[in-house]
C-alpha cells in the first residue's frame, strides 16, 4: 500500500525558507518519478515541481522556477522541495504525488505572512 507523508510546512514570513520533505512506502520508490502539488484556497491544484525517478530531470510551474528545488534521496525513500523567497502568494497545502500510481500525501500546510 502506497504511504506517502508530507512534512515541513508551517508560517514564515515574506522572503523566508522551507523545506518540505514527503517520506514515501509502499512501492519501489527509486522507480517512479514524483511531483509536490499545492492547492491555495478556492483554487485548483496545480503541479509545482516533478523529478526523475533517479534525479536526473525536473520541471517547475513557472511561478516558481528559480526559487523552489525538487530533489530525491532514493536512499531513504524521500522527496524534498526546498522553497526559498517565499512571497504570501505561495501560501497553499503542498501535497506530494506519485502520478502512476495516482496517489497523495495528506499535504502539510504553508501560509506566508507578515
Amino acid at each position: 500500500q502506497v504511504q506517502l507523508v508530507e512534512s515541513g510546512g508551517g508560517l514564515v514570513h515574506p522572503g523566508g525558507s522551507l523545506l518540505l520533505s514527503c517520506s514515501a512506502s509502499g512501492f519501489t520508490f527509486s522507480g517512479y518519478a514524483m511531483s509536490w502539488y499545492r492547492q491555495a484556497p478556492g483554487k485548483e491544484r496545480e503541479q509545482v515541481a516533478w523529478i526523475a525517478p533517479v534525479g536526473s530531470s525536473s520541471t517547475y510551474a513557472n511561478s516558481v522556477k528559480g526559487r523552489f528545488t525538487i530533489t530525491r534521496d532514493n536512499d531513504k525513500n524521500t522527496v524534498y522541495l526546498q522553497m526559498n523567497n517565499l512571497k504570501p502568494e505561495d501560501t497553499a497545502v503542498y501535497y506530494c504525488y506519485l502520478p502512476t500510481r495516482r496517489s497523495w500525501g495528506q499535504g502539510t500546510q504553508v501560509t506566508v505572512s507578515s
